[in-house]
């Protein structure tokens, strides 16, 4: 425990940071993983032209109306 407030506030304000770097670095390998994932499921190949208008189409639709459609 600090012995004054201000050791305290610093202690605080150290463990916050140390907090918003984990949360940073598991952000990072969440997109890592992310981007993994699509290129293993081949989206990558697809010609630039093809998979914007796929993206753009998914955007507009929505991730759920997508994905309630796929498992139809």
């Amino acid at each position: 425990m600090a012995k004054t407030l201000e050791q305290e506030r610093l202690a605080f304000e150290e463990d916050a940071r140390r907090l918003e770097e984990r949360r940073r670095r598991l952000e990072e390998k969440e997109r890592e993983q992310a981007i993994s994932m699509v290129e293993r499921s081949g989206l990558l190949k697809l010609e630039a032209k093809r998979l914007a208008a796929l993206t753009d189409r998914i955007k507009t639709l929505g991730i759920e109306a997508v994905e309630k459609r796929l498992a139809a």
